[in-house]
């Protein structure tokens, strides 16, 4: 006689099941290591001499070469996935992002999140739930932060619609919220070892960079990239999970591209510190090309020697010409796949 009981297994949340002020603590903690690094700078061409070389980094005032920024970030991301994302429809932006220290090779990471807002769609199928995750080093030190609002299936179409609550968020961080790594000083930066002679006091605002390179995203690395953060949403591994049959490419996996893109004429760009908020414009999808460019939002100073901050806005296309965007209607271009603003800190 075969006996049943409860299920053990996680179909994840759907829209219904979150509420404002909802604390998640996420599994699995996860130990850093050198191999992330390699693997990193396997998947993308990466090439920032910061998080390159040890000696490098010690130059610039740190202790060692840190952990990519959005390796860090897409590590704490994909510990958020199974209790956020799991059923997603659609990531659809972020906004306040802080990394507030470096990784380190030797770390462990964790993730909390806490729903700060929801609000079903007018479909009565899908909502939107934000959430501001939190990541957390061995010490119970806050490595980074940021917000992230979330399409979600509705399990029950028939379940009540909750009581709508949108945050109130700001559209960019001021440069006073940045925070600069403890010892950073680009007062004696090698230039040559960087890769380009361009510093701060080079780029103006309202300058656009076309990055000129491209490359085109084959199945198997974005998968593979995608269980390196052991993010485990469904659309970017079961075919089935589209209507189209297609795998979804990870949003993380795009950025990380296009960062790793803007190298060429943005290489001193170094290390990331905000994020002011960001669009994955539209799906992409293995066999894309994805190139890059660039624009200037803002500059400004900072209190660490030899050391600036330049706001940009990266912007991922396929198909589409350099610096397009937006058509008369105002929407995304079809060929723009990410809108990303962001600070980064610069030798002066």
């Amino acid at each position: 006689m075969t006996k049943t009981s409860p299920a053990k297994t996680n179909s994840g949340r759907f829209f219904e099941d979150y509420a404002v002020g909802d604390v998640l603590q996420h599994a699995v903690p996860r130990t850093v290591s050198g191999g992330e690094r390699a693997l990193y700078h396997a998947l993308y061409p990466s090439r920032h001499a910061l998080y390159s070389s040890d000696e490098f980094a010690r130059r610039s005032g740190l202790p060692k070469s840190p952990l990519d920024d959005w390796a860090a970030f897409h590590l704490v991301f994909g510990k958020t996935v199974p209790d956020v994302s799991l059923n997603a429809v659609a990531n659809l932006g972020y906004g306040e992002g802080r990394w507030l220290l470096p990784v380190y090779p030797g770390d462990t990471l964790r993730a909390v999140s806490e729903v700060i807002g929801v609000k079903q769609n007018s479909n009565g199928k899908t909502g939107v739930v934000w959430v501001r995750s939190r990541g957390f080093n061995q010490r119970d030190d806050c490595v980074l932060e940021y917000v992230r609002w979330v399409m979600l299936r509705k399990r029950d179409v028939e379940a009540s619609a909750p009581v709508t609550v949108i945050p109130d968020l700001a559209k960019v961080l001021r440069a006073d919220q940045l925070v600069i790594p403890a010892g950073l000083d680009f007062s004696n930066y090698d230039f040559n070892l960087a890769g380009e002679p361009h510093r701060w006091g080079d780029y103006q605002v309202g300058e656009k960079i076309d990055h000129v390179d491209g490359v085109t995203i084959e199945e198997a690395e974005h998968m593979l990239a995608t269980r390196l953060w052991q993010n485990t949403a469904k659309v970017h591994f079961d075919a089935t999970a589209r209507p189209d049959g297609t795998r979804l490419i990870y949003g993380g996996h795009v950025i990380s591209l296009a960062r790793a893109l803007s190298f060429n004429g943005l290489a001193n760009a170094q290390m990331i510190v905000g994020l002011n908020g960001g669009a994955h414009a539209n799906p992409c999808v293995s066999g894309m090309t994805v190139r890059a460019w660039s624009e200037v939002l803002d500059k400004a100073e900072t209190s660490a020697p030899g050391v600036g901050a330049i706001r940009l806005r990266l912007v991922a296309t396929s198909g589409a010409a350099p610096f397009a965007l937006k058509g008369e209607d105002g929407k995304y271009l079809p060929g723009v796949l990410l809108d990303l603003d962001y600070w980064a800190l610069m030798p002066l």
